[in-house]
């Protein structure tokens, strides 16, 4: 059974696009899609292969292509991710190949990739290393805009090594600098051993979210649960990375890590905690929400008395 309302019969006329997108649309915001307008008009170009500001130029939809879109929409009707059906994702100025296996990345995301790369352009040929590299969103990023940057990711899922690594080859081919993938856990205390004192920036975001956090049905049946949930309170990777960074990255080198956002406190708490770092700060996201802290590593190399002070800051 179709999932849109039912279209006047047409024969092998073309439906405007307008129309076609209006009544999906409708669809979607009763299955709960949280914009719907917006994801409509995203399925329509998809089908029609024009970009989405040219929809209202396009030619309209045939009786395949609106077969075609009316079982896309049934698949995000059901929750199924809209990058999943289109297999990418927007990303800063990245499109990324994305599917089953792979965390989709966020646009919160790109607030600390940007932050990162700011860091990074200060450095003649800076190394940024990124932990939890998933499709490679945030070490593509900041290879595609610093391009005297080496660029280290890192991930350990096989599902998710493949996408990043198709993203990886695509990025290199399209121009960019290719970056290095290492295949390994971010937990693990030995973790790049060969980069101790030598990193500029490192950037992670990790699973986060606690476990007992009911997720959104797009996340809980489509991202990975590795990728998604960080133990009881959330902290079980974060707390094992901010240890191993401060080994890794050169005294004044920083660290930036998105969190959970009812970690605010305990975050930020952990970087002062640990006494090798300075200048902590917490970050919001775009809808004020505490999304990210970072922090430097202490220019004297040493520890400092923990429990040190820490700000916010609404970058």
């Amino acid at each position: 059974m179709s999932t849109l309302p039912q279209h006047p019969s047409e024969g092998t006329e073309r439906e405007r696009a307008s129309l076609v997108v209006a009544r999906v649309a409708r669809a979607l915001a009763a299955a709960g899609v949280e914009a719907p307008r917006a994801e409509a008009e995203q399925l329509a170009a998809y089908v029609l292969a024009v970009p989405r500001g040219r929809l209202a130029l396009a030619d309209g939809f045939g009786p395949a292509q609106r077969d075609r879109l009316d079982a896309l929409v049934a698949r995000r009707v059901a929750r199924e991710p809209l990058q999943h059906l289109v297999g990418a994702a927007g990303f800063r100025h990245l499109e990324l190949a994305v599917g089953p296996g792979v965390f989709v990345p966020r646009p919160e995301t790109e607030l600390l990739a940007g932050w990162g790369i700011d860091r990074a352009r200060r450095l003649a040929a800076p190394l940024v290393v990124d932990l939890c590299s998933g499709s490679g969103a945030i070490a593509l990023a900041v290879a595609q805009e610093v391009p005297s940057a080496r660029v280290v990711a890192v991930e350990r899922s096989p599902a998710a090594l493949a996408w990043l690594r198709r993203n990886a080859a695509a990025r290199a081919g399209a121009g960019d600098r290719p970056i290095e993938v290492v295949v390994a856990d971010v937990t693990d205390p030995e973790l790049l051993a060969d980069l101790a004192g030598r990193v500029d920036v490192l950037l992670c975001n990790p699973p986060y979210v606690p476990r007992s956090v009911v997720v959104p049905p797009e996340v809980a049946g489509h991202d990975p649960d590795e990728a998604v949930f960080g133990g009881a309170d959330g902290l079980d990777v974060i707390r094992p990375v901010v240890a191993r960074a401060a080994t890794l990255l050169r005294p004044g080198g920083a660290i930036g890590v998105e969190h959970d956002d009812t970690h605010a406190a305990a975050v930020p708490a952990l970087l002062a905690g640990d006494g090798r770092y300075e200048r902590v700060a917490e970050h919001r996201d775009l809808a004020g929400r505490p999304r990210w802290a970072t922090a430097s590593r202490r220019a004297d190399g040493r520890h400092a008395d923990p429990g040190a002070a820490w700000q916010t800051d609404s970058s």
